[in-house]
């Protein structure tokens, strides 16, 4: 056993009671037994510990709603904002929400993993991340900063954002005083780039990309915001 990373503390937020259980059972077995593993069912719980408890890293389990992983990605670029020593690992729901938050995250994380991985593969990569120092993978953070300076435009931009208001195409277009076809145009254009070939898909990626500053000149139509 590893001197220098057993006894570490390890949060685990996950409002799931089932998926905790799993959890930890997981951590219940070497080599992830040598770990002090906490689990809290919020974020407001974790912080309240933070204060007396010298975290290593937390993990934040996701479910597959969108409201959750809005918050999640929140929390997490508020603490690495406070406690950017501690460790900040993802578990997505699958493999397609652990693309998107691995590309778009709006802050850095030190790992993203799907859970639709075997569970010999998830305890293999919980492994190796935990048994890492406090580095970031700057490749991954780097690699969304430029994707982000060149993808979306600003119409796309917010097109995204009065999707996730609610609101149809006809109504966008009416918003942004242009034609409905110009509309489905860019919305076409933000799936091809975005890599994502559906609504959904579309709305799960301006979820995320939504923290994101805008860099590029706003329109003149008020925009509403992604999150009320």
């Amino acid at each position: 056993m590893d001197k220098n990373i057993s006894g570490r503390h390890i949060a685990v937020i996950d409002q799931c009671i089932l998926s905790a259980v799993g959890l930890g059972h997981l951590f219940a077995a070497d080599p992830l037994g040598q770990y002090q593993l906490h689990l809290f069912n919020d974020f407001d719980t974790f912080e309240t510990a933070l204060s007396n408890i010298p975290f290593f890293s937390v993990i934040y389990s996701l479910s597959d709603g969108r409201e959750e992983r809005r918050n999640c990605l929140v929390y997490l670029r508020e603490l690495a904002l406070t406690h950017a020593r501690i460790q900040r690992i993802i578990l997505a729901a699958n493999e397609s929400e652990a693309r998107l938050i691995g590309q778009f995250s709006p802050s850095r994380l030190h790992g993203v993993i799907s859970k639709s991985v075997s569970l010999p593969e998830l305890r293999q990569q919980l492994t190796l991340l935990l048994g890492e120092t406090t580095r970031v993978n700057d490749s991954t953070f780097n690699h969304c900063n430029r994707s982000q300076s060149r993808m979306l435009s600003p119409t796309e931009r917010a097109i995204l954002r009065y999707m996730s208001s609610g609101l149809s195409i006809p109504e966008i277009a009416a918003r942004l005083d242009r034609n409905i076809k110009t509309i489905r145009a860019h919305k076409y254009n933000a799936m091809v780039k975005l890599g994502v070939s559906s609504d959904v898909g579309l709305l799960d990626a301006a979820d995320i990309l939504g923290h994101f500053p805008s860099r590029e000149p706003l329109f003149t139509a008020p925009v509403p915001p992604l999150f009320s």
